[in-house]
């Protein structure tokens, strides 16, 4: 594309996977209602080791959303491909913009940036849009800019910190939307599922979400029993996790709760 690149380039931008299939919503719903903790152990069970997203923590306390994820990736800047220079004017024809362009409601964007400490991914214009067109929320392993006024906007979003940068200005270019991202350490597919909270960002498998949320809806509930029994005097050893005593003990418990 001659707007990003000069005259001679080896590679167009911006690149672009196919579009993935939507998740069922009601899967989406069930998902909201697992913690990142809890989906994180039980991928863990499944021998899924590697989900949780490092680096990235909520702008603010309390965030919470689940949904698809969106794909955007930067890549590190080769000035006979793209310098950055030209600010907004050339990001408009990037994978950046094109990445906005392609969301849809509940989506989660999630954004592979290396943890750059110079590169705000987006602002408040971006940021702005991203709510408008129903984004749920945003993961990147790394920065933003315009603090004051994204943090207004009410958007859930995990990053590394803020930067007074744009998007290009330093080291990175958006480059590709609906391809592998490997975000804070993880790989992240097209339509993979994002579970985030004040713990942090972890990603769910496509394949393995059902699975998750059924094993999470039972472990979730032991452990309010086990969390009562505690408050009232048991001991930890009995409770967390369940003996085989105590687990009998619990099927009763969830029985009379019927």
């Amino acid at each position: 594309m001659d707007d990003i690149t000069p005259d001679g380039a080896v590679w167009d931008l911006p690149i672009r996977g196919e579009a993935p299939e939507r998740p069922d919503p009601a899967l989406v719903e069930r998902l909201s209602r697992v913690s990142a903790a809890t989906a994180c152990a039980k991928l863990h069970a499944q021998g899924i080791r590697r989900t949780f997203v490092e680096g990235p923590r909520p702008i603010e306390a309390g965030q919470k959303v689940a949904g698809p994820a969106l794909t955007l990736q930067f890549m590190p800047q080769r000035e006979d491909i793209a310098s950055g220079l030209g600010q907004e004017y050339v990001e408009r024809h990037t994978a950046l913009w094109a990445a906005l362009e392609a969301v849809r409601p509940g989506d989660v964007l999630v954004v592979q940036a290396y943890g750059s400490a110079f590169t705000g991914c987006f602002g408040d214009m971006l940021v702005r849009y991203f709510k408008q067109k129903g984004g749920a929320g945003i993961v990147v392993d790394g920065r933003i800019r315009d603090a004051p006024r994204v943090r207004r906007l009410g958007v859930p979003i995990w990053c590394t910190g803020f930067t007074p940068h744009y998007a290009s200005q330093s080291e990175l270019f958006p480059w590709a939307y609906h391809v592998p991202v490997a975000c804070g350490g993880v790989l992240a597919l097209p339509g993979d599922l994002v579970v985030a909270d004040d713990d942090g960002a972890v990603i769910v498998p496509r394949r393995r979400a059902e699975s998750v949320v059924q094993a999470a809806a039972e472990h979730e509930q032991w452990e309010r029993f086990s969390r009562s029994r505690i408050e009232e005097g048991g001991a930890l050893s009995d409770y967390y996790p369940l003996t085989p005593e105590t687990r009998a003990e619990y099927e009763r418990w969830k029985e009379n709760a019927r």
